[in-house]
């Protein structure tokens, strides 16, 4: 019986615990990372969206007259989200038409839900920049949440086509 267990070959306990603690350390660090690079990615559609809004809000303003930025209706800009957008999308319209500005600030249609608990996509994103659109000029925003917890991520686009994200999600921690 000794002889036959003497040719055998295999791995000890102890082999196979030292491995399945080396991939729990590697688990312990590729979750963290692999969750913000997703939540990196979702930030995309902030980005996209707002370079959509410039466009239309660019083409907008060459075709009315007088030029103006500011639309008396959301509509006008001709810019809706599609799919589920995890943002809501603000921009400026002058209720008085030919008015100053900067205009009220009104989603597009297609926002999120307001989830209770969660950051407040039914108002517009106020951190670092405000939305606004007059006859010379327009900043859009973006409000959403990327990552399920209660921070909120913001971003703008102005006429000039600034994008800045005023408050990150991603490296949040409220």
């Amino acid at each position: 019986m000794c002889k036959q267990l003497k040719g055998q070959k295999g791995f000890t306990l102890i082999e196979l615990m030292i491995v399945v603690a080396i991939i729990g350390i590697l688990a312990a660090i590729a979750i963290p990372n692999f969750i913000a690079y997703q939540a990196k990615s979702k930030q995309a559609e902030a980005k996209v969206a707002l370079g959509a809004i410039f466009t239309s809000a660019v083409a907008y303003q060459a075709e009315t007259a007088p030029q103006t930025y500011a639309p008396p209706a959301i509509g006008m800009i001709g810019y809706t989200p599609s799919g589920n957008p995890r943002y809501s999308f603000w921009y400026a319209v002058d209720l008085t038409t030919g008015g100053p500005g900067p205009g009220t600030p009104t989603p597009f249609p297609g926002a999120p839900a307001v989830v209770a608990g969660s950051c407040n996509t039914g108002s517009a994103p106020a951190t670092g920049a405000t939305v606004a659109a007059s006859p010379t000029g327009f900043t859009a925003g973006a409000i959403g949440n990327v990552d399920g917890d209660v921070a909120c991520d913001e971003w703008h686009m102005n006429d000039q086509r600034a994008l800045t994200n005023d408050k990150n999600d991603v490296s949040a921690t409220t």
